[in-house]
């Protein structure tokens, strides 16, 4: 199972939000052991988001958007998955009654014509209300690919992700991805000769060469970083897996490792 991020807001393209949503969504499906390669940013723009929406299901299964479900005019994400699969726009009624409460909540009582937009779903799609917020999540799809729409207020969207998680997205994978990280001694433990990326990796050789488990390293400020990261069936299963490879880390760097622990 293969899946792609699309990340949708001219926000996150001009720098003045932080995309946290990226983030944690790529944590999440490595945790069900979802590959994932790509990931997209795009902006406001419906012929964009189609493009991306194009390009996300030409090399991936399940492709997870979120941002653009809101009220307003630039809230087109809805309207370009639905396009994609070919569905048409119609009225859900609980999805509405869902908005007309929140909004009585927040002391509006009249509902406006760009707030009933949000009752629009594409027809035989999955809706997943939201506990938080306005806009639902929603799942739908065609053949052999998915998407799942999801807000972008991050509080709106992991509440979300994580009911569209319990229904469809965990069913899609019998694999779970877990790693180990090794953290190498700093600068102001060891010389930098000894511990920097480059002679870790070096000392590594042809372990980092590994399929799976997989061996990274990466730089850091306070020292060098090394993730093991093994697939499997089960997490005990990959820990099985990986555990001859960091055994055999250990062995060859010796002094140099601070400290050895599983990734969150």
């Amino acid at each position: 199972m293969v899946a792609e991020i699309i990340c949708v807001g001219t926000e996150l393209l001009l720098g003045d939000i932080v995309n946290t949503n990226a983030q944690y969504l790529s944590k999440e499906l490595a945790k069900l052991g979802i590959d994932m390669y790509f990931q997209t940013v795009v902006g406001d723009n419906r012929e964009r988001i189609r493009v991306a929406i194009d390009q996300a299901f030409s090399r991936s299964d399940l492709v997870i958007m979120t941002g653009g479900l809101g009220p307003t005019k630039d809230d087109i994400t809805k309207t370009a998955a639905a396009e994609y699969f070919g569905k048409n726009l119609v009225f859900h009624q609980q999805v509405y009654d869902h908005v007309k409460k929140k909004l009585d909540s927040y002391g509006i009582h009249q509902i406006s014509e760009s707030q009933k937009t949000q009752a629009l779903v594409p027809e035989g799609a999955v809706v997943i209300m939201n506990p938080v917020g306005l806009a639902p999540g929603i799942i739908m799809g065609g053949g052999e690919k998915a998407i799942v729409l999801l807000p972008g207020p991050p509080k709106e969207m992991k509440g979300i992700f994580e009911e569209c998680k319990k229904v469809f997205i965990s069913k899609l994978t019998n694999r779970v991805i877990v790693s180990i990280n090794i953290k190498c001694k700093g600068p102001d433990e060891m010389p930098l000769s000894q511990i920097g990326e480059s002679p870790i990796a070096d000392l590594l050789g042809d372990i980092l060469e590994n399929e799976n488990p997989t061996v990274a390293t990466y730089a850091k400020e306070d020292g060098v970083l090394i993730r093991v990261t093994a697939s499997g069936n089960t997490r005990e299963e990959a820990l099985t897996t990986m555990k001859p490879v960091v055994m055999k880390i250990a062995d060859i760097l010796k002094d140099k490792i601070a400290w050895v622990k599983e990734a969150d």
